[in-house]
Parts: C-alpha cells; sequence; structure tokens
C-alpha cells in the first residue's frame, strides 16, 4: 500500500531545490566537456538517466553528464533559460512564460504523451460533480505548467474562465500537502503524480484532459548552448529515440526500471505507461503539427492575457539557427513587447538527418523559413 506518508515524500523530493552550476558561456570553439541535463520524475529522459544511455552515448568524446531534478517544466526552464542546465523535457506552456520572460531558450524535440496522464482530481465526499461545479471554488494548479491550460480548457468547456475559481498557485508538492488537508477543493496534476494521488480512496478523478487538450510535451535547449554545440542536440534526441522505442517493446523491464529510479511504486508506474495513447518511443523533431499547436496556445494565453507577449512571426525573423530577439512596439499608443517563437530542428545525428534548419511561425500556424 502507498500512504500518504509515501505520496508526500515521494512529491517533496523533487520539490527540493537543487544548487546548480554557475552559468556557462560556452564558445563554439570550445569542446563540449559536460551536458548538463534536467529531468522529472516520468518520461523518457528520466528513463536515459537510469540506464546511463547518455553517458555512454557520449563516453568516446571525453563528456560527461550532470542531472539536476525538477518537479515541474517553470522551475526547469528557468534554470534553463539562465543557462544553469543546458537540456530538459517540459510540457506544453512552460516554454510560453519562459520566453515572455526573455528566457533564452528553444525548442528542440517534441514527445506526445496521453491525455488521460492529466486529471482534475476532487474529494471523494465533494459535492463537486462537474466541472461547472468549480465555480468559486479553490483550484489548485502549477502556473505556467500544463495543468494551466488543462484548467483553462476544461473550464472554458464547462462555460466558465479562470475568473470564475479561486485559482491556487502551487507546485505539485505544495498541492498534495494542501489536498490532502482539504485545503483546496480540486488540483489539476499530471502523471506521475495524478496516478500517485489516483490511488487514495479520498481521491475522486472530475476529469482528465482527455478530448479537452492534446497532450504535447518539448524538448528544450539553452539557445546558447545550441549555437555552440547544435550538433550534440541531434545526438541527444537520437539516443532518446532508441531508448524509448526499447523501453516500449518491453513494458514489463521498463516498469521495473523506471520505479527504481523515479521511487514511484511499479503498480503506479504501470498505470502511467500503459495510459492510452502513451509511448515512450514517440520522441522526434519538431514537426508542423507540433509548432502549429505551441502557436496557437501562445495566441490563446496572449488573448486571455495570462502571458504579456503576443507572437508575430512575419515581423521578426531569425538571423541566425538558434538567436531568439525580443523587440519593442508601440502601436495605438499602447507599448507591448513581441517575441519571436524559435524553433530549432537539430537533425545533425538524428538516424536519417541532414543539417539543421530553423523556422518561423506566422500568426496564422504556417511555416515560414
Amino acid at each position: 500500500m502507498f500512504t500518504r506518508r509515501q505520496t508526500l515524500s515521494l512529491f517533496s523530493a523533487a520539490a527540493t531545490v537543487a544548487i546548480l552550476p554557475a552559468t556557462r558561456h560556452a564558445s563554439a570553439a570550445e569542446p563540449l566537456k559536460e551536458l548538463r541535463l534536467g529531468w522529472q520524475k516520468n518520461g523518457v529522459l528520466a528513463l536515459a538517466k537510469g540506464t546511463g544511455a547518455l553517458e555512454k552515448r557520449f563516453a568516446d568524446r571525453g563528456i560527461s553528464i550532470t542531472w539536476a531534478e525538477f518537479s515541474s517544466g517553470p522551475p526547469l526552464l528557468e534554470a534553463l533559460g539562465a543557462g544553469a542546465i543546458d537540456f530538459g523535457p517540459t510540457g506544453d506552456v512552460p516554454p510560453l512564460f519562459a520566453q515572455a520572460a526573455g528566457g533564452n531558450l528553444l525548442y528542440a524535440g517534441t514527445y506526445k504523451g496521453s491525455s488521460a496522464g492529466s486529471a482534475i482530481l476532487v474529494h471523494k465526499d465533494s459535492p463537486i460533480q462537474s466541472v461547472a461545479d468549480l465555480k468559486g471554488k479553490r483550484v489548485a494548479f502549477k502556473r505556467g505548467s500544463s495543468a494551466h491550460n488543462f484548467t483553462v480548457k476544461a473550464l472554458r468547456k464547462a462555460g466558465l474562465g479562470i475568473a470564475d475559481i479561486e485559482a491556487a498557485d502551487l507546485s505539485p508538492s505544495d498541492a498534495a500537502a494542501a489536498f490532502a488537508s482539504n485545503q483546496i477543493d480540486a488540483w489539476s496534476i499530471w502523471d506521475p503524480y495524478f496516478a500517485v494521488a489516483e490511488k487514495e480512496a479520498t481521491t475522486r478523478v472530475l476529469t482528465t484532459a482527455e478530448g479537452i487538450v492534446d497532450s504535447w510535451s518539448y524538448f528544450l535547449s539553452n539557445g546558447d548552448f545550441t549555437a555552440a554545440h547544435g550538433d550534440v542536440l541531434g545526438e541527444i534526441l537520437d539516443e532518446l529515440a532508441k531508448v524509448g522505442a526499447a523501453a516500449q517493446n518491453d513494458l514489463d523491464g521498463t516498469v521495473a526500471a523506471l520505479s527504481k529510479i523515479t521511487g514511484v511504486p511499479e503498480d503506479i508506474q504501470r498505470v502511467v505507461l500503459t495510459r492510452k495513447g502513451f509511448s515512450l518511443a514517440d520522441v522526434s523533431t519538431l514537426g508542423p503539427d507540433a509548432v502549429a499547436y505551441q502557436q496557437a496556445l501562445a495566441d490563446e494565453f496572449f488573448q486571455l492575457q495570462i502571458i504579456p507577449e503576443t507572437i508575430d512571426g512575419q515581423r521578426y525573423c531569425l538571423e541566425g539557427p538558434c538567436e531568439l530577439k525580443h523587440v519593442t512596439d508601440n502601436e495605438n499608443g499602447a507599448c507591448r513587447r513581441r517575441f519571436h517563437l524559435a524553433f530549432h530542428w537539430p537533425t545533425a545525428g538524428m538516424t536519417g538527418g541532414g543539417g539543421t534548419t530553423s523556422s518561423a511561425l506566422t500568426p496564422s500556424g504556417r511555416l515560414s523559413a
């Protein structure tokens, strides 16, 4: 039995603040000696950490691997944008907030999880029976996380908006504690935290994200790192794709391996890995669908005034394969900063790849070179 104390212990472990090394300003002429990776308690990168796949991949080149654990995407991207780490995974919303804050980061690859792996939870004896019943209730989610997007869309489907609830910006660990002590009415969360909480007899699933939001996630890299070592990104993604494919073909072994790596019990880990549509093998460079999804999400969050930035891919272009450009203009007397949403295709090192390209995305979702 996975007790509530064990549950909170798991969440708290991921919430521990890591002391990260100072920002590295690499030169393209300097060979890479250390690859600094941020990870969370899920997915193929966690599995690669446990198997040492990336350590083996780069051993001949004398590149060491260091790891820093994060509880969610926002703090991971804060570290990434500041240059404290080089590469890491996150959901769909964190990059928008990070870029709006001027973070020096780029999209490097993508993976698509299961919409069944995110849910809004309520207490079993709660009078809340539908998302519409959340009106006026205290709902916890991490601002700027994928749960933020899911909550916005779930409320909209029920005819509500964020202003109709009392939103509580809580990390997974803090939300778990608040939920356990009845300080919040509902909790919007993702796996494996969802799968852990779902096991509690006092928890009820109000709704999953199925039919509400697609589960796009991304691998991002620091901009300076990409400029100096873009070829390494292709090798990272290639290795992660191999690790994911092998893991998907051996789910029993993968359940045991991920349980050992993350501390999540095997029965819960199996729930995560067998969610409808979930596949560890779904690792790739960015395609038009992923880019169009992210563009639409950025536009939506700007229109809802959740982020202060709008994207104009037609006016602002990349001056290099990895540069993120910020500008300020004044329209109708209202000054607003715009940012260019930069996507990087690191195909070097990918199986069948050939070169590195970048594209800008227009407001309509069309790609432009």
